[in-house]
């Protein structure tokens, strides 16, 4: 070890950036937070920046670091301009670029070798007729930026349903996406460091209620040969992309064992925080890893694990705490955030010794959890 001790800054202060931090601080490194929330999760274990995203004298304070991720996508082009060329930015802006617009999200996957769901860009109102029929008769309208947790999207099964939804989600730029059947939904990380060595996470399972993430699981009940195939794709999209840090690929995995790949995430990711309890790395380590420079490994946990999200309810329950602690394995992940319905306020990992435990100990975990 050096006698210095870098410093990451990190464009956000929310709950991502929390966990960011606190894998961070063990491998001798200090974290620097920009985020105008006084409420930021982050601001407990990182030094606050409490200004908006564009604040010159912030942005400052960022480039002095060694290095500076991110926590979310849409970082305002004028904060990285002024980052540019002072501090190592990774992700970089190519791949935010891409990834906060779904449609050119889709049209660099399939240049990088891979497979989306068919979709038909939205720009204007010229773009709707026909457009259902392209992707197959059924589809998702869904916002190009800023949609998240099922937000910014409506189901559509007729071309005046497109246009109704159209209408309602402001008449901004979309993507039609067509519905595809799948058996399930995976996901799975890679990092990358600027001297090109790849590390990949767990392929892990995923359940969604009303829009956000409610279970991920490890592991993933698939065909043979599918793990393969998502670090395949993934490695891919990283070398392609030209990542420098970690993104994480949320796949479609259809009959007959193939993936589709639904969306990217240019971080750490909701699914891949049953990697904390796993008895391995982290995905957070990994990500701090891969921006500073770092020799990388892979991620995957070396036991059965689960997460189940806490998210605020429409009456305010609190998960029975008591029964949760109770529960053989689980390890609770809080992110001091005021409770408002359908926001995520914290995870409950779950670890057994083996699958068949897991699934049975995940069960009573999700009774416990409104």
């Amino acid at each position: 070890m050096t006698s210095h001790l870098p410093t990451l800054g990190i464009l956000g202060g929310g709950q991502l950036a929390q966990m960011l931090a606190l894998a961070a601080l063990p491998l001798g490194v200090r974290t620097v937070v920009l985020e105008p929330d006084p409420q930021a999760p982050a601001r407990l274990c990182a030094e606050h920046l409490r200004a908006p995203s564009t604040d010159p004298a912030a942005l400052d304070r960022l480039a002095a670091c060694d290095a500076v991720t991110l926590e979310f996508e849409n970082v305002p082009v004028e904060a990285l301009a002024r980052l540019e060329g002072r501090v190592p930015v990774r992700p970089g802006g190519a791949i935010l670029a891409r990834s906060r617009h779904r449609a050119r999200e889709k049209e660099a996957l399939s240049a990088a070798g891979a497979g989306v769901a068919p979709f038909v860009p939205v720009e204007t109102g010229a773009d709707l007729p026909g457009a259902l029929e392209r992707v197959g008769g059924r589809g998702l309208l869904k916002t190009s930026e800023l949609g998240y947790d099922g937000k910014g999207q409506a189901r559509v099964n007729s071309e005046a349903e497109v246009c109704a939804a159209w209408d309602a989600l402001g008449r901004v730029p979309c993507v039609l996406e067509g519905l595809v059947p799948f058996e399930r939904e995976v996901s799975l990380g890679v990092a990358r460091t600027p001297a090109g060595e790849v590390a990949f996470g767990p392929l892990v399972e995923n359940t969604h209620r009303q829009g956000i993430l409610r279970t991920s699981v490890f592991p993933a009940r698939v065909p043979p040969g599918t793990e393969a195939r998502a670090r395949d794709l993934a490695r891919r999209v990283a070398e392609g992309w030209g990542l420098e840090g970690l993104l994480t690929l949320e796949f479609f995995q259809v009959p007959g064992g193939d993936l589709l790949v639904n969306e990217v995430a240019p971080r750490v990711h909701n699914s891949g925080h049953l990697t904390q309890d796993g008895g391995g790395v982290s995905q957070f380590e990994a990500q701090v890893r891969a921006v500073l420079g770092w020799p990388l490994t892979d991620w995957a946990p070396l036991h059965p694990c689960a997460m189940v999200n806490v998210v605020g309810t429409p009456d305010g329950r609190e998960p029975d705490w008591a029964g949760i602690d109770a529960l053989s394995g689980t390890r609770r992940h809080l992110y001091h955030k005021a409770s408002r319905v359908g926001r995520k306020l914290g995870h409950v990992n779950l670890v057994a010794p083996d699958v068949e435990t897991l699934r049975a100990r995940l069960e009573e975990l999700e009774r416990l959890v409104p």
